[in-house]
């Protein structure tokens, strides 16, 4: 992957384990924070279990076809989604990180997510 397309889908950062494996990582807390303040009362807080949460139900609603193939393991203070399958993971980073700029998007995706 050009470092162009790693500066595409900031702030996820593309870690490359080679042999057609790969990941994406992202620190919880410095991104979108708004939106999992709107939802605070419910428990969301924006650690990388809700990243979780939310990626879950952009997988399952805008990419499907995706869904055996991305698969998520956050941590308190990390969003992480990988692949055996880097062109899977590529298409559902951008797209995701897509969603995540379209604000009425990203809420309405979110507003069906559920606390991990």
């Amino acid at each position: 992957m050009t470092e162009e397309a790693k500066h595409g889908m900031e702030p996820f950062k593309w870690v490359d384990h080679g042999e057609g494996k790969a990941s994406v990582i992202l620190s919880a807390g410095l991104y979108k924070n708004e939106v999992f303040a709107e939802r605070a009362d419910d428990g969301f807080e924006g650690s990388g279990y809700d990243w979780g949460s939310l990626a879950a139900v952009f997988l399952e609603e805008k990419m499907p076809h995706l869904a055996d193939r991305v698969k998520f393991d956050p941590e308190a203070d990390m969003f992480a989604a990988y692949s055996d399958d880097v062109e899977a993971l590529e298409l559902f980073v951008y797209a995701f990180k897509d969603a995540c700029e379209d604000d009425a998007l990203i809420r309405d995706l979110f507003s069906r997510a559920e606390l991990d």
